[in-house]
Protein backbone atom coordinates (compact mmCIF):
# COMPACT_ATOMS: atom_id res chain seq x y z
CA UNK A 1 0.00 0.00 0.00
CA UNK A 2 1.71 3.45 -0.99
CA UNK A 3 2.45 6.32 1.67
CA UNK A 4 -0.25 8.43 -0.22
CA UNK A 5 -3.08 5.94 0.15
CA UNK A 6 -2.06 5.10 3.70
CA UNK A 7 -2.37 8.75 4.94
CA UNK A 8 -6.22 8.59 3.07
CA UNK A 9 -7.23 5.85 5.25
CA UNK A 10 -5.63 7.36 8.54
CA UNK A 11 -7.60 11.01 8.05
CA UNK A 12 -10.75 9.09 6.59
CA UNK A 13 -10.81 6.23 8.96
CA UNK A 14 -11.57 7.99 12.03
CA UNK A 15 -14.72 10.34 10.33
CA UNK A 16 -16.28 7.76 9.00
CA UNK A 17 -16.22 6.13 12.56
CA UNK A 18 -17.60 9.02 13.70
CA UNK A 19 -19.94 9.50 11.17
CA UNK A 20 -21.35 5.76 12.19
CA UNK A 21 -22.53 6.53 15.43
CA UNK A 22 -23.85 10.13 14.84
CA UNK A 23 -27.75 9.58 15.36
CA UNK A 24 -30.21 10.56 12.76
CA UNK A 25 -33.33 11.99 13.25
CA UNK A 26 -36.54 11.17 11.65
CA UNK A 27 -39.80 13.27 11.56
CA UNK A 28 -42.26 10.54 11.76
CA UNK A 29 -44.75 11.22 8.84
CA UNK A 30 -47.75 9.39 6.91
CA UNK A 31 -45.31 7.04 5.09
CA UNK A 32 -43.09 5.65 7.67
CA UNK A 33 -45.37 4.01 10.15
CA UNK A 34 -46.26 -0.03 9.18
CA UNK A 35 -49.80 -0.53 10.91
CA UNK A 36 -49.29 -4.35 9.70
CA UNK A 37 -47.49 -5.30 12.92
CA UNK A 38 -50.18 -4.49 15.25
CA UNK A 39 -51.25 -7.62 16.97
CA UNK A 40 -54.95 -8.04 16.82
CA UNK A 41 -57.13 -9.43 19.81
CA UNK A 42 -56.99 -8.23 23.82
CA UNK A 43 -53.38 -7.80 25.48
CA UNK A 44 -52.37 -6.71 29.02
CA UNK A 45 -49.95 -4.85 31.28
CA UNK A 46 -49.06 -4.67 34.59
CA UNK A 47 -48.88 -1.08 35.77
CA UNK A 48 -47.18 -0.30 39.33
CA UNK A 49 -44.80 2.51 41.54
CA UNK A 50 -42.19 2.50 43.56
CA UNK A 51 -42.20 5.63 45.94
CA UNK A 52 -38.11 5.08 45.82
CA UNK A 53 -35.23 2.75 44.20
CA UNK A 54 -35.71 0.28 47.59
CA UNK A 55 -39.71 1.25 47.65
CA UNK A 56 -42.33 -2.11 47.98
CA UNK A 57 -44.59 -1.98 44.82
CA UNK A 58 -47.85 -0.10 45.16
CA UNK A 59 -50.40 1.50 43.34
CA UNK A 60 -51.47 -1.60 41.11
CA UNK A 61 -53.41 -1.71 37.78
CA UNK A 62 -53.87 -3.31 34.89
CA UNK A 63 -54.66 -1.87 31.40
CA UNK A 64 -56.62 -3.71 29.00
CA UNK A 65 -56.05 -2.93 25.61
CA UNK A 66 -57.76 -4.67 22.75
CA UNK A 67 -57.01 -4.34 19.09
CA UNK A 68 -59.58 -5.40 16.06
CA UNK A 69 -59.52 -4.11 12.34
CA UNK A 70 -63.10 -2.62 10.90
CA UNK A 71 -64.50 -0.21 8.87
CA UNK A 72 -65.27 3.70 10.42
CA UNK A 73 -67.34 5.88 8.26
CA UNK A 74 -67.01 3.38 5.61
CA UNK A 75 -62.73 3.92 5.57
CA UNK A 76 -60.19 0.90 6.75
CA UNK A 77 -59.85 1.79 10.43
CA UNK A 78 -58.11 0.08 13.54
CA UNK A 79 -60.29 0.45 16.59
CA UNK A 80 -58.15 0.23 20.15
CA UNK A 81 -60.67 0.04 23.17
CA UNK A 82 -58.35 0.34 26.54
CA UNK A 83 -59.87 -0.66 30.13
CA UNK A 84 -57.79 0.17 32.91
CA UNK A 85 -58.56 -1.45 36.89
CA UNK A 86 -57.13 -0.19 39.92
CA UNK A 87 -57.16 -2.72 42.96
CA UNK A 88 -61.13 -2.87 43.01
CA UNK A 89 -62.46 -0.91 39.96
CA UNK A 90 -62.50 0.42 36.34
CA UNK A 91 -60.63 3.96 36.50
CA UNK A 92 -60.72 4.63 32.84
CA UNK A 93 -61.82 3.72 29.11
CA UNK A 94 -61.38 4.45 25.50
CA UNK A 95 -62.24 4.08 22.58
CA UNK A 96 -59.71 5.42 19.97
CA UNK A 97 -59.72 4.59 16.03
CA UNK A 98 -57.52 5.08 13.62
CA UNK A 99 -56.42 4.88 9.80
CA UNK A 100 -55.59 1.32 8.73
CA UNK A 101 -52.69 2.88 6.71
CA UNK A 102 -50.95 5.62 8.42
CA UNK A 103 -52.61 5.37 12.05
CA UNK A 104 -53.83 9.05 11.96
CA UNK A 105 -56.68 9.45 14.31
CA UNK A 106 -59.99 9.45 13.15
CA UNK A 107 -62.27 9.04 16.33
CA UNK A 108 -61.13 9.23 19.84
CA UNK A 109 -63.80 8.85 23.14
CA UNK A 110 -62.23 9.00 26.77
CA UNK A 111 -64.20 8.34 30.17
CA UNK A 112 -62.27 8.86 33.74
CA UNK A 113 -63.76 8.01 37.28
CA UNK A 114 -63.55 11.47 38.35
CA UNK A 115 -63.45 13.44 35.13
CA UNK A 116 -66.61 12.12 33.52
CA UNK A 117 -66.29 12.04 29.46
CA UNK A 118 -65.06 13.81 26.31
CA UNK A 119 -65.29 12.16 23.04
CA UNK A 120 -63.42 13.85 19.34
CA UNK A 121 -64.39 13.29 16.00
CA UNK A 122 -61.30 14.16 13.87
CA UNK A 123 -63.97 13.84 10.33
CA UNK A 124 -66.40 16.21 11.49
CA UNK A 125 -64.49 18.70 13.65
CA UNK A 126 -67.30 18.10 16.52
CA UNK A 127 -65.69 17.39 20.21
CA UNK A 128 -67.95 16.79 23.37
CA UNK A 129 -67.91 16.82 27.16
CA UNK A 130 -69.95 15.29 29.31
CA UNK A 131 -72.70 15.01 26.86
CA UNK A 132 -72.06 18.98 25.83
CA UNK A 133 -70.55 20.45 22.53
CA UNK A 134 -66.89 22.06 23.16
CA UNK A 135 -66.95 25.14 20.90
CA UNK A 136 -64.86 28.32 20.24
CA UNK A 137 -67.51 30.47 22.03
CA UNK A 138 -66.86 28.88 25.24
CA UNK A 139 -66.08 30.89 28.06
CA UNK A 140 -63.62 28.65 30.49
CA UNK A 141 -60.14 28.65 30.01
CA UNK A 142 -59.58 25.26 30.45
CA UNK A 143 -62.60 24.30 27.68
CA UNK A 144 -61.01 27.13 25.03
CA UNK A 145 -57.70 25.51 25.50
CA UNK A 146 -59.03 21.95 25.14
CA UNK A 147 -61.03 23.35 21.40
CA UNK A 148 -57.91 25.09 20.80
CA UNK A 149 -55.73 22.22 21.01
CA UNK A 150 -58.10 20.04 18.65
CA UNK A 151 -58.42 22.12 16.17
CA UNK A 152 -54.96 22.28 15.82
CA UNK A 153 -54.85 18.89 15.75
CA UNK A 154 -57.17 18.10 12.34
CA UNK A 155 -55.13 20.09 10.54
CA UNK A 156 -51.91 17.86 10.57
CA UNK A 157 -50.96 14.74 10.87
CA UNK A 158 -50.71 13.76 14.16
CA UNK A 159 -50.57 10.40 16.18
CA UNK A 160 -52.67 9.37 19.34
CA UNK A 161 -50.35 10.05 22.54
CA UNK A 162 -53.11 7.83 24.58
CA UNK A 163 -52.09 5.22 21.57
CA UNK A 164 -48.47 5.04 22.71
CA UNK A 165 -47.94 1.41 23.33
CA UNK A 166 -49.73 0.67 19.97
CA UNK A 167 -47.57 3.45 18.00
CA UNK A 168 -43.68 2.71 18.73
CA UNK A 169 -44.17 -0.49 17.49
CA UNK A 170 -45.04 0.73 14.44
CA UNK A 171 -41.65 2.75 13.87
CA UNK A 172 -38.84 1.90 11.21
CA UNK A 173 -36.07 1.04 13.93
CA UNK A 174 -32.25 1.51 13.78
CA UNK A 175 -29.37 1.81 15.96
CA UNK A 176 -28.87 5.96 17.08
CA UNK A 177 -31.68 6.76 15.44
CA UNK A 178 -33.90 9.81 16.92
CA UNK A 179 -38.02 9.45 16.68
CA UNK A 180 -39.88 13.26 16.18
CA UNK A 181 -43.70 12.13 17.16
CA UNK A 182 -46.10 14.96 16.61
CA UNK A 183 -48.26 13.41 19.57
CA UNK A 184 -51.65 14.39 20.33
CA UNK A 185 -53.53 13.44 23.63
CA UNK A 186 -57.14 14.48 22.86
CA UNK A 187 -58.50 16.63 25.50
CA UNK A 188 -55.42 17.84 26.33
CA UNK A 189 -52.93 20.54 24.95
CA UNK A 190 -51.37 21.37 21.37
CA UNK A 191 -49.81 19.00 19.61
CA UNK A 192 -46.52 18.72 20.43
CA UNK A 193 -43.32 17.29 18.69
CA UNK A 194 -41.84 14.39 21.01
CA UNK A 195 -38.05 12.97 20.77
CA UNK A 196 -37.85 9.06 21.58
CA UNK A 197 -33.79 7.87 20.86
CA UNK A 198 -32.68 4.13 19.82
CA UNK A 199 -30.66 3.97 22.36
CA UNK A 200 -29.23 0.39 21.84
CA UNK A 201 -30.63 -3.12 22.20
CA UNK A 202 -31.11 -5.46 25.01
CA UNK A 203 -31.97 -9.04 26.64
CA UNK A 204 -35.12 -9.15 28.39
CA UNK A 205 -35.98 -12.34 30.34
CA UNK A 206 -38.69 -14.22 28.91
CA UNK A 207 -40.66 -17.51 29.72
CA UNK A 208 -38.89 -20.82 29.62
CA UNK A 209 -35.63 -19.14 29.91
CA UNK A 210 -35.78 -17.33 26.89
CA UNK A 211 -33.94 -14.09 25.84
CA UNK A 212 -35.94 -11.62 23.87
CA UNK A 213 -34.08 -9.08 21.98
CA UNK A 214 -35.73 -5.83 22.60
CA UNK A 215 -34.89 -2.60 21.13
CA UNK A 216 -34.15 0.31 24.02
CA UNK A 217 -36.33 3.66 23.38
CA UNK A 218 -35.98 6.48 25.33
CA UNK A 219 -37.71 9.71 26.16
CA UNK A 220 -36.13 12.30 28.72
CA UNK A 221 -38.14 15.65 29.42
CA UNK A 222 -38.16 17.74 32.33
CA UNK A 223 -36.97 15.11 35.46
CA UNK A 224 -38.75 12.40 33.49
CA UNK A 225 -36.57 9.61 32.01
CA UNK A 226 -38.79 6.46 30.34
CA UNK A 227 -37.28 3.28 28.71
CA UNK A 228 -39.12 1.44 26.50
CA UNK A 229 -38.09 -2.40 25.68
CA UNK A 230 -39.34 -3.45 22.21
CA UNK A 231 -39.80 -6.79 20.51
CA UNK A 232 -37.59 -6.84 17.51
CA UNK A 233 -39.79 -10.11 16.80
CA UNK A 234 -43.42 -9.00 17.47
CA UNK A 235 -42.99 -5.40 17.31
CA UNK A 236 -44.83 -5.58 20.97
CA UNK A 237 -43.92 -3.01 23.98
CA UNK A 238 -42.76 -5.45 26.76
CA UNK A 239 -41.66 -3.44 29.43
CA UNK A 240 -41.47 0.15 30.45
CA UNK A 241 -39.34 1.42 33.02
CA UNK A 242 -39.65 5.04 34.12
CA UNK A 243 -38.08 7.42 36.81
CA UNK A 244 -39.69 10.73 37.23
CA UNK A 245 -37.41 12.38 40.51
CA UNK A 246 -36.72 9.44 42.84
CA UNK A 247 -40.15 8.07 41.74
CA UNK A 248 -40.66 4.46 39.60
CA UNK A 249 -43.46 3.64 36.84
CA UNK A 250 -43.07 0.28 35.64
CA UNK A 251 -45.75 -1.41 32.83
CA UNK A 252 -44.90 -4.90 32.18
CA UNK A 253 -46.13 -6.82 29.26
CA UNK A 254 -48.44 -10.19 30.73
CA UNK A 255 -47.80 -13.07 29.19
CA UNK A 256 -51.48 -14.44 28.91
CA UNK A 257 -54.59 -12.48 28.66
CA UNK A 258 -56.98 -13.80 30.25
Amino acid sequence: MNPITLVLLAVLLPFTAALSQQKDTVYIQPNQVNTKVLIQGTHRWLVYFKMGADSPRTMFNIWSRHIERKKYEGRDAIEITQVWEDKDSIMHTTRSVSDAKDFRSLFHQSWWRQRGSVSFNFLTGEAMMNDKKITAADTVARIKSIRRGFDTAVQQYTLNWHLDLEVFPLLPYQHNRTFMINFYDPGYAQPKWVAYTVTGSGKLPGLDQQLVDCWLLEHNDNNNKEVFWISKKTKEVLKLEQQFGKMFRYKIKLPFSL
